[in-house]
């Protein structure tokens, strides 16, 4: 699988949320950016994206994957972040 490939699996299964993909083969690492992480524990956050991707894992398309959540507020201070800070300010 291509990041690419991953990316539309979870946008079409994980509704208002921005996916950023990095990996190959069948490792990846996923950062998501969504306001129904919103209230939800890392662990909570992180099952909801690998849920949406039981199908692939369970095939073993999709083996080793990293998870990073965020709401969009948090999403402005995290590091994996390289919009410029206080952009517009």
């Amino acid at each position: 699988m291509q990041p690419t490939d991953v990316k539309a699996l979870l946008e079409s299964r994980i509704e208002g949320c921005e996916f950023h993909i990095k990996g190959e083969g069948c490792d990846f690492q996923v950062v998501a950016i969504g306001d129904v992480f919103e209230g939800l524990s890392r662990v909570k956050s992180q099952q909801l994206i690998l849920g949406a991707l039981s199908d692939e894992i369970a095939s073993g398309a999709l083996h080793a994957i990293t998870v990073r959540t965020y709401t969009p507020q948090k999403w402005q201070d995290a590091p994996e972040n390289d919009a410029p800070k206080n952009a517009g300010a």
